[in-house]
């Protein structure tokens, strides 16, 4: 999102049904699930390359799949990744506002890093059942909290019933495939076969295949049964049908693809991409409305034209994040003389992850709050 695109005032465009005008929606928040297919495209174009990352794969003691994991996991945080999860701040620790009011949560975040740093070196596969449980669990989130901002910009009034077959679809398409490869013993990301993880907290077995998948397909035939009667009756609310439709299809399909590590970063990138262009609109919306009077830094960041400000000042704390992450690498490869994999992991998850799950935190709160869509805190 570029101050070159970005729309310049939100209630002179805001177009009924959409959340700002068709094009931007269709651009920043739906049909860019495109961006699905590009971390695991470029994973595969890597590693097909092998005679010419071969070499730099023997620099560094791994072999030439590890190294294409790696550099699309790095890129994927650096691009967007990182970015987004910096985004979060300008709703919370930057918002003088947001902290006044909920000090307790603000600083009760703090205690995020210690439990991730700990289990980085405890129980490394644990970490990272945690991770992508709860990184599922956001991400399908964000995609309610979506849902909920068209709901607010719905001309007509939703049954019950049509509320929770959206949310039942979005919430159930993650699972089938992936509850087939726990089940298997497939579920592998990076090095970390995460099954056998699973398999210590519940038994797995073809029951979770049989439940993911009853869910899911319940889900399904009520999503496509009360759109089919929304249409009849000319009430179907095109753009959150057509967000529901690309997100499923999406979140459906991404646990089939060999390399899980690489293929859910593609559902990231996606991810990451709608919040920025989400949050930047928020705060845009805010800031017309006169609530960030007392946060002058995070008013610029958020005035008309301001959208290029606002995404490098997201990259720059990424790039902090990226030196940190370099030094605990440093640190752990060069100094204490660690495996390349298991520094490189290691370096990255705590650098990573102990903003993250701050992000995380946070926006459990912030995605209850679909009014704000309204000009409502």
């Amino acid at each position: 999102m570029t101050a070159a695109t970005a729309p310049q005032s939100i209630s002179a465009i805001s177009a009924p049904g959409w959340l700002r005008t068709r094009s931007w929606d269709l651009r920043w928040i739906t049909l860019s699930v495109i961006l699905v297919a590009f971390p695991y495209t470029a994973y595969l174009l890597m590693i097909n390359l092998e005679s010419i990352f071969q070499p730099l794969a023997d620099a560094f003691g791994t072999d030439v799949d590890n190294l294409s994991r790696n550099l699309v996991n790095f890129s994927v945080a650096l691009l967007v990744g990182g970015p987004h999860m910096y985004a979060t701040f300008t709703r919370t620790f930057l918002d003088r506002d947001f902290t006044q009011m909920h000090r307790k949560m603000v600083w009760s975040s703090l205690v995020i890093p210690v439990i991730v740093i700990t289990l980085a070196f405890a129980n490394l596969p644990l970490l990272l059942t945690i991770f992508f449980f709860w990184a599922s669990i956001h991400v399908l989130h964000q995609i309610i909290y979506v849902v909920e901002l068209y709901n607010h910009k719905q001309a007509t009034s939703l049954t019950t019933f049509s509320r929770l077959a959206d949310y039942a679809v979005v919430l159930t398409a993650l699972y089938p495939l992936a509850a087939y490869k726990i089940a298997n013993g497939m579920f592998v990301i990076g090095v970390n076969n995460l099954s056998d993880v699973i398999s210590t907290i519940v038994p797995v077995g073809p029951w979770m295949v049989w439940l993911a998948g009853g869910a899911f397909a319940l889900s399904l035939a009520a999503w496509l049964g009360k759109s089919v009667v929304e249409y009849r009756q000319g009430v179907l609310h095109w753009p959150k049908t057509l967000f529901i439709a690309c997100t499923v299809t999406a979140a459906f399909f991404v646990p089939a693809l060999g390399n899980l590590d690489t293929s859910f970063q593609g559902f990231n990138v996606w991810h990451s991409f709608q919040y920025l262009a989400l949050t930047w609109m928020l705060n845009n919306l805010r800031e017309e409305k006169g609530y960030l009077e007392h946060s002058p830094f995070v008013k610029r960041l958020s005035e008309d034209g301001s959208a290029r400000r606002y995404y490098m000042f997201n990259i720059a704390l990424t790039a902090a994040d990226v030196l940190l992450a370099g030094a605990i690498f440093a640190v752990l490869y060069f100094g204490l003389d660690m495996a390349f994999d298991y520094a490189f992991d290691r370096a990255y998850y705590i650098a990573v992850l102990s903003f993250l799950w701050i992000h995380y935190f946070f926006d459990h709160y912030l995605f209850v709050k679909p009014a704000v869509i309204e000009g409502k805190i």
